[in-house]
Parts: structure tokens; C-alpha cells; sequence
């Protein structure tokens, strides 16, 4: 027996090029021919933050569905998570996006009709869920290169029309050649003593994946009360940097010396100034950010 009673699919209809627009009519179709013609309600995005609007409207679903990449899906999540807990619906994912770190997290496949057959037979799952400067993510934050990367794919994404991670790729050896930038950070991890350092990369992952696939935390669990942290080391030349972004394609960076690893329930980084950074893939500006983990905030279906 399904789980997902009255159902809210919220569909980015520009998602993989304008693909998200067929991909909801066949979910529809799909979760309706499970469930009733009279159980499903879809709504389109119009624009940015329209997600997270629709979501927070959503409190007579039992289920809030996102249809589409990372970007859709953290605005559904922000709007969820205003809504009290008592009302707050239930998560689907159907991955529609270019890169669907979320979902691959989740272990949810990225064909419409596979994810539609999962939703109808998946269990609930309690997830937590990051909260840095008053915004929610549900997978990854990170400074510096990494966001510098996420970012300029989001831009090369508009201007070709590709997306995956062969485009994550490209944006990754241009930043890597050209932009390696070394960010003077001061961090606390929990309650602990304040550490001074410089970091070329700098991400805060709920789950493994960031990038299109990217293993950066490959312990990371969306279950465990934690953020981890990796943080890579200067000095690294250009070469280094591009051996290391490689071998984190499968988590094989771990072992290198210039990559430390930590998990806190909350931190707080302060850059000498604005780095390039990046929640969920969507642009966040500031120097200081404090980020703390609402533990099991979110159930969502897995």
C-alpha cells in the first residue's frame, strides 16, 4: 500500500532544458493511474522562489513532491520547513535535474517512470536537514572553488544547454587553472576552540554528493545529526588540484594529505572576505555563515 495519499507535485517545467515540462505530465499520469485521478495536484514553477511559495501552501498534502534538479528541490525543502511540523508534509524526489546530488544521496533513480514506481512503494524516512544563515539545504554549502565550480556550471548550463557532470568537469579544470584562489578562514566546530587556516576547497555536506556525483564526504549519512566537512589545504598548484578533483569522482581524495576531514552539529566560518559560495547549488553572499543541522527535520520518502 502506497504511502503517499494526497499528493502536490511541484515540477520545474524548465529543468534539463525544458525536458521537466514532459517529465511532469508523465509522473502525473503515473502517480495518478497508482493513487486517483483526484489524488494528485500539479503545479508549475514560473520562476525563481515559486518552489518554496507553492510548498509553504502545501500544508493539506500528505506529500510534496519535486520534480526537477537540486535547485528545485531546496526550494521545496525552504518552503516545507516554514511550515510547523504537525502540518509539514512528506518529501518525494523525482530527479529531473543536471546534476541530482539529493536523489543520488537518496539512492532515487534519475528515469521518471523508475522514480514514479519507487515513490509508490518507498518508506518513510526521517532525514536532517542544514540551516546556514536562516536558509535550509538538503545536501550541500560549500566556499571557495567548489562553489566557484557549482556556479559557473549553473552558468555554462544556460548558456549550452548541457548539464551532467562532463559539464561540471569543463567548469572545474577552467576554475582549477585559472581561479585557485586561497580563502583565510576562522572556524568553530560546535562548542569547540576557534581554528585559523586557508582552504582552496571548503564544502559542508548532509549527504556524499556534490558537483553531479562527486563523492566529496563519502562517509556522509543524511541520518546522523552531522555535517561533514572537507576542507583541502594550499599550497596545491594547479596540477595537484586537478589529481585531486579527479580521484574525488569516487571518494579516492580521502588519502591525500592535503585534505582534511571533520563532523560538528554546528559551525560557524568567517573569511577574511566574500568567497564564492554556493547552498544547493543556488548563490548565497556573505563572509560569515553559521550553520547548525536540524536533525530529523524532514521525513522523506526513500
Amino acid at each position: 500500500m502506497s504511502l503517499l495519499g494526497r499528493v502536490l507535485l511541484i515540477a520545474n517545467p524548465a529543468a534539463q532544458s525544458g525536458a521537466g515540462d514532459a517529465a511532469a505530465d508523465r509522473a502525473a499520469e503515473l502517480l495518478r493511474a497508482a493513487l486517483g485521478a483526484d489524488a494528485v495536484t500539479v503545479a508549475r514553477t514560473a520562476g525563481p522562489r515559486h518552489a518554496c511559495a507553492l510548498a509553504k501552501a502545501a500544508d493539506g498534502a500528505d506529500t510534496v513532491v519535486a520534480l526537477g534538479g537540486d535547485g528545485v528541490i531546496h526550494e521545496v525543502v525552504n518552503g516545507l520547513m516554514a511550515l510547523p511540523v504537525v502540518a509539514r508534509p512528506q518529501l518525494g524526489v523525482i530527479p529531473v535535474g543536471s546534476g541530482n546530488d539529493y536523489a543520488r544521496a537518496l539512492g532515487i533513480p534519475a528515469q521518471v517512470d523508475k522514480a514514479c514506481a519507487r515513490l509508490l512503494h518507498a518508506k518513510v524516512r526521517p532525514v536532517d536537514i542544514g540551516c546556514v544563515n536562516g536558509e535550509f539545504f538538503a545536501e550541500t554549502l560549500s566556499f571557495g572553488l567548489d562553489a566557484a565550480i557549482a556556479l559557473d556550471t549553473m552558468e555554462r548550463r544556460k548558456r549550452t544547454g548541457k548539464s551532467g557532470t562532463v559539464l561540471y568537469m569543463a567548469s572545474g579544470f577552467d576554475q582549477l587553472f585559472h581561479h585557485l584562489d586561497e580563502r583565510v578562514y576562522r572556524l568553530q566546530l560546535d562548542d569547540g576552540p576557534v581554528m585559523q587556516g586557508a582552504s582552496i576547497t571548503f564544502a559542508v555536506q548532509m549527504g556524499p554528493y556534490y558537483g553531479g556525483g562527486f563523492r566529496i564526504c563519502p562517509d556522509a549519512s543524511l541520518d546522523d545529526g552531522l555535517f561533514d566537512l572537507c576542507i583541502s589545504n594550499p599550497p596545491i598548484g594547479p596540477v595537484g588540484a586537478a589529481a585531486i578533483f579527479l580521484r574525488a569522482k569516487n571518494g579516492n581524495h580521502v588519502s591525500s594529505p592535503r585534505m582534511e576531514f571533520h563532523q560538528a552539529r554546528k559551525m560557524r566560518v568567517e573569511f577574511d572576505e566574500m568567497p564564492p559560495a554556493q547552498v544547493d547549488g543556488e548563490r548565497i553572499e556573505a563572509s560569515v555563515f553559521e550553520a547548525e543541522v536540524m536533525p530529523a527535520a524532514l521525513r522523506v520518502l526513500q
